[in-house]
């Protein structure tokens, strides 16, 4: 079988994008905003403070939650987000 003619598939295939495993409403804590964003709680909380990511709101005091309306639209245009408020 030749190289050119063995498959018209795609060898790799284009990542999602990290949003799409998000469900459009309700909320999601860290440690699932920490596998699609991957980054660390200090860079988020400092994005946070200067209105550049979705605040955090704390249910109790060591339970945050991040709403994904809003994740969603940091995810849309992270390097254009203003947190609302």
């Amino acid at each position: 079988m030749d190289a050119n003619t063995a498959s018209s598939k795609p060898i790799v295939e284009a990542p999602s994008s990290p949003a799409a495993s998000l469900p459009p409403e309700g909320v999601t804590r860290w440690r699932e905003l920490q596998k699609l964003i991957q980054c660390s709680r200090e860079w988020v909380r400092l994005l946070e403070k200067q209105g550049k990511f979705p605040k955090r709101h704390k249910l109790t005091p060591r339970c945050a939650v991040w709403s994904n309306k809003e994740l969603h639209r940091w995810f849309a245009d992270p390097s254009n987000y203003r947190a609302e408020g």
